[in-house]
């Protein structure tokens, strides 16, 4: 038998069936033993390369953000396999779709001592929602069981990763031929349609609550987290025509009705009118300010309602609620909105307040203005992508994003690796312009991804905010003697030779007017760029912390 050979004509099949589950895009590691993966990927997807599997992962990771759709990713044997660990996490708690299709040594040379062989079977341990551990590649095993138990795994876990480990024996590499037609024959038309082997029909349905007509009419409050563009707009005109206040986070793209609540919330007077609420109608999970999630962990309304597609319970509170799972624009169109007046009005004026005495006092050159200033930025018809630790907290709490305007976020574990490959990621799938900013520590993360900046589709300009270090840890208790040495870490970094590296054009403004000026010019270049913000270490967590005690 000519292993190379029939090692092509499975892979083809494990391919080809991917595609009628819409994937387009394919992530692809150097690797021998996935050799006929890749050469067979290459043939009917658009393939994307990284040398290093972390990013690669968080590549992909960027790629179904932005495409909503499965993206699919080859590595070889080892710790090739690991090194994906990140990117999975994340997609198993944000819900992006990944399939990880990882190459493997035959069993015999597993457990015996052989080059690059671990075991790969159940190597993502909880972190993925279904595997598939196929057998070594025998024309003995139907084509059509190959292709069945493909569309098995991707319709019984639709969202999360997937992992299908794949053992190939050598030789790895050959020219295709018609040996194996035979074991093609019984696929038929399925070659050359477009419709899946196998169908499985879960019968699903949008809940529809029963007493909604009653609840309507009352005091609610909407707590928006994480959505789509197209969601946010609709929940946003939703939530005004029933006449609801709107608690949007960062990731909502609802426009932000009631901006900086993540500083007026402290406030007695809203406290005491949101304490009038009698149903809390959350949509989307993962909230990034910290006062919005410590008032709401003590709100105890009439009920409580939480709306996500993705399972689990998404409640760190623990409220007694009804977890509802369903897609949120579906929901909105099952529960109708019937027009009333706002009931807690109060609440606009507060938050429109509270918003122009931060712009006042955000006058000093760095972070913070940033943050508060950052829909200036923004490019016509693009999207925005926010790093962790205090970044996206800043702008949280200070900015009001426009909006429908895309958000993007690593916001499930909130690791500060794999932030530049997840925003190249996005600008690929997306093709629009791209704004991105992260903190210096994580580009320092992942500053080997900045050779997917080099390949970018339209202008993408990356700001890092060098605070010198991990400055979000001057919010915590850390002991003030230690703080530097074992939290913030400084490394005392300059970015021009990184950007210089990789041939990015390079930028670093000493005021807000030179700011807008680079940024300005960026859009107008079909390449990526680089702006360093050097500002004062703790100047912006200092800002942050002053804000939501009331003392700016």
């Amino acid at each position: 038998m000519s292993h190379s050979i029939f090692n092509r004509s499975w892979a083809a099949v494990i391919l080809h069936a991917l595609t009628r589950h819409g994937v387009e895009h394919i992530c692809i590691a150097a690797g021998s033993r996935s050799a006929p993966l890749t050469l067979e990927a290459g043939k009917r997807m658009i393939c994307h390369t990284h040398f290093d599997e972390r990013g690669l992962g968080h590549l992909a990771l960027g790629l179904a953000k932005a495409s909503r759709q499965p993206v699919a990713i080859i590595v070889t044997s080892g710790t090739a396999v690991a090194n994906l660990y990140p990117a999975v996490i994340e997609a198993s708690l944000t819900g992006e779709r990944l399939i990880v299709i990882s190459a493997d040594r035959p069993p015999e040379l597993i457990d015996c001592g052989a080059n690059q062989a671990i075991g790969q079977t159940g190597i993502f341990a909880s972190h993925i929602s279904g595997s598939l551990n196929l057998p070594r590649p025998s024309p003995d095993i139907p084509a059509r069981w190959l292709v069945s138990a493909i569309d098995a795994l991707l319709q019984r876990h639709s969202s999360g990763a997937v992992h299908i480990n794949c053992p190939l024996a050598e030789p790895l590499y050959g020219e295709e031929g018609e040996t194996f037609q035979r074991w093609y024959d019984p696929l038929g038309r399925w070659w050359h349609d477009d419709q899946r082997w196998l169908t499985l029909d879960d019968g699903q349905s949008t809940p529809v609550m029963s007493d909604w007509h009653s609840w309507r009419q009352r005091r609610g409050l909407i707590v928006a987290g994480k959505m789509s563009a197209e969601e946010g707009e609709r929940l946003a005109a939703w939530a005004a025509e029933l006449g609801w206040p709107l608690l949007a986070d960062v990731q909502s793209q609802t426009g932000m009705p009631l901006p900086c609540a993540e500083v007026w919330l402290r406030e007695p007077h809203a406290r005491e009118t949101l304490s009038q609420t009698q149903i809390i109608v959350q949509f989307g999970g993962h909230l990034t300010g910290k006062n919005v999630t410590s008032w709401l962990a003590a709100a105890q309304p009439d009920a409580w309602w939480l709306i996500d597609p993705l399972p689990g319970r998404l409640d760190p509170a623990h409220h007694r609620s009804r977890r509802i799972k369903a897609g949120i624009a579906a929901w909105l169109a099952a529960h109708p909105a019937v027009a009333h007046p706002c009931w807690a009005p109060s609440l606009t004026t507060l938050a429109n307040e509270t918003q122009t005495r931060l712009r006042r006092k955000l006058t000093q050159f760095g972070e913070a203005r940033l943050a508060a200033l950052l829909p200036a930025l923004l490019p016509p018809e693009g999207s925005l992508f926010l790093g962790n630790s205090l970044t996206i907290r800043l702008v949280d709490a200070f900015a009001q994003l426009p909006a429908g305007y895309p958000v993007f976020a690593n916001r499930g574990a909130s690791g500060i690796d794999g932030l530049i490959s997840t925003a190249a990621g996005i600008q690929r799938a997306s093709q629009k312009p791209l704004l991105a900013a992260i903190g210096d520590l994580s580009a320092l993360y992942d500053l080997n991804s900045l050779a997917l900046l080099r390949q970018v589709t339209a202008p993408l300009v990356l700001i890092v905010v060098n605070n010198n270090g991990g400055r979000i840890f001057s919010l915590l208790p850390t002991p003030l003697e230690q703080r530097e040495r074992f939290f913030a870490m400084p490394q005392q970094v300059d970015f021009s030779a990184a950007a210089a590296m990789f041939a990015l054009r390079y930028h670093q403004p000493q005021d807000w007017t030179s700011l807008l000026s680079a940024v300005e010019q960026a859009w107008l270049s079909e390449k990526a760029t680089l702006i360093e913000l050097r500002v004062e270490d703790c100047q912006g967590a200092s800002l942050l912390a002053a804000a939501v005690k009331g003392d700016v």
